[in-house]
């Protein structure tokens, strides 16, 4: 009984902050290479698995290809460090229809 109290009084206490909470939205599509060079790796490396995993989808495919990907981030990272202005998800558009 008193497990059930106490857990009863820490999710009122929580209730309130959870209420609180704020959404927040990114346009992945308007996200520059200089914004993607500028994060840190963690970050550089979610935002490659989310883009990786949204191609992919696109394409069809159900599969990942480690070793493919990680050649393709540094591919994508060498052509952001000469394009810091362009859109990574415009460019990575151009390069999925040229295939």
């Amino acid at each position: 009984m008193r497990k059930l109290i106490f857990a009863m009084a820490m999710a009122g206490a929580l209730a309130p902050s959870l209420t609180q909470a704020q959404t927040v939205q990114i346009d992945m599509t308007k996200i520059t290479c200089g914004e993607v060079l500028a994060m840190p790796a963690d970050l550089q490396s979610d935002f490659a698995a989310f883009m990786s995993g949204f191609f992919a989808q696109k394409a069809g495919r159900t599969f990942i290809n480690v070793e493919l990907f990680q050649k393709n981030v540094a591919s994508v990272m060498d052509w952001c460090a000469s394009n810091k202005g362009e859109s990574v998800f415009n460019g990575l558009e151009r390069a999925s229809q040229q295939k």
